[in-house]
């Protein structure tokens, strides 16, 4: 099966984030995810924000690269949202990735001051409405990538995922957890 590295949100480490890793580990994949919030959790994205702010997201995006030092290359590098930056830096620029998952946000290639590597294979999920989902970003790498999926969801609701989000919905995580099992089983 898949390794997976899986970077969390802005509201931390949360139970809806662990819930979506061990739905991964009860396909039979292994996840991990690394806490760049040192425990931290939180339930509004306000508070998690200024706390990302307080220590730096700078020091939080290293934490995240610091993650992947001691794991295997040939991985899947995930991110829900302010994980996304580490996840996607990583899928972009370390050697023998497997492949990319990005939830709720993108950013543009040129951050990395690398073009996607070719064969990588990126799938993005993110709702229409999502006013910090980049939606416009995720539908620019959809177009530039040749083996990127993306998936665009009905509703505004940020950390979608998260089902214990106040953003959570139920039939759209549904979708989203399905469609990363597929993506996850196509590389194994």
């Amino acid at each position: 099966m898949t390794e997976i590295l899986l970077f969390h949100h802005a509201l931390g480490l949360t139970p809806g984030v662990l819930e979506f890793a061990e739905q991964l580990r009860g396909a039979g994949h292994t996840v991990h995810t690394p806490d760049v919030y040192d425990g931290n959790v939180f339930s509004d994205l306000e508070a998690g924000l200024a706390f990302a702010r307080k220590t730096g997201f700078g020091e939080l995006h290293a934490r995240g690269l610091a993650a992947a030092d001691d794991l295997p290359h040939e991985i899947v590098y995930a991110g829900f949202s302010l994980g996304v930056m580490p996840a996607q830096e990583l899928a972009q620029t370390r050697s023998g990735a497997a492949g990319a998952l990005l939830f709720h946000a993108g950013a543009p290639t040129s951050e990395f001051e690398r073009p996607w590597p070719a064969g990588v294979p990126l799938q993005m999920h993110v709702m229409e409405g999502d006013e910090l989902g980049d939606v416009d970003v995720c539908q620019a790498l959809a177009e530039e990538i040749d083996s990127a999926e993306l998936y665009l969801y009905p509703g505004s609701g940020h950390l979608f995922a998260d089902s214990g989000s106040v953003d959570y919905e139920p039939e759209s995580a549904r979708l989203l957890t399905d469609r990363t099992l597929a993506f996850l089983s196509r590389l194994s």
